[in-house]
């Protein structure tokens, strides 16, 4: 098992990419902290961890609080021992140009997707720090590298979780802390096909997103997953400040 007798938190654990990457990390042993704002899905996460053998723990809350997210960072490395993991897989979008995006939607997605991101590394650091050992792995999107129509405060978020993933990795590389991004394509999620139903003709959207891809389909959250524990165990020991395109191709092609 590639991360056993280690302790994994994972926001957004409640669906889609951070319920695969939960699960996939207690299949490997780690024991996962699963924390989302919908209390009904982390327990349904939490369910299917234990009937695979699993462990975890439940945290219902917004990533964007820092209370929050410094009391449950603190709680789950008090009561575990330590904390070796974080991935932050929470995320919202609203879609909207800057011109017709409403400020408060705009603020909303920040607060999820970098806030969600930024407070929950300054929690989990001090911890890693004193272990001088950790992994933390972020969110991206491939739109943020390519970009896209209509998602403007969306691929900005993303784009500042680059920025903020390098410039981790560089701050604490010499504590033994690792900091990576994953920038997934269109990944088979309820955060994807809420995106689609915002316009008017969903399924024409839903064609063109998948025509765009090299492999003329999208995405599985499992898939993702799978490049999340890489970047979690050791066998990325020398990779950080990395920003790992699992995209189908949507940035080749």
């Amino acid at each position: 098992m590639k991360l056993a007798g280690r302790v994994a938190i994972i926001t957004g654990g409640g669906s889609g990419i951070g319920r695969a990457g939960a699960a996939l990390f207690a299949r490997e042993g780690a024991f996962a902290a699963l924390v989302d704002r919908d209390g009904n899905g982390v327990a349904e996460t939490l369910a299917m961890l234990r009937e695979s053998g699993g462990e975890g723990s439940i945290h219902v809350g917004d990533v964007g609080d820092a209370d929050f997210a410094r009391l449950t960072v603190e709680g789950v490395a008090a009561s575990r021992g330590r904390l070796d993991v974080l991935m932050t897989a929470a995320g919202f979008s609203c879609g909207g140009t800057v011109v017709d995006t409403d400020p408060a939607d705009w603020d909303a997605v920040f607060r999820a997707n970098v806030g969600g991101t930024w407070l929950w590394a300054r929690a989990a650091v001090p911890i890693m720090q004193r272990q001088r050992k950790g992994a933390i792995i972020t969110l991206a999107s491939q739109l943020a590298i390519a970009g896209g129509k209509g998602n403007s405060a969306y691929i900005a978020a993303k784009g500042a979780i680059i920025g903020l993933t390098r410039t981790m990795a560089v701050d604490f590389a010499t504590d033994g802390i690792r900091v990576n991004a994953l920038a997934p394509g269109a990944i088979d999620t309820p955060l994807l096909r809420h995106s689609f139903a915002r316009h008017a003709d969903p399924d024409a959207v839903r064609e063109a997103s998948l025509q765009r891809h090299a492999m003329k389909r999208f995405g599985r959250a499992e898939e993702i997953a799978a490049a999340a524990l890489y970047l979690a165990s050791d066998d990325s020991s020398f990779t950080t400040g990395v920003v790992l395109p699992v995209d189908g191709g949507w940035l080749a092609a």
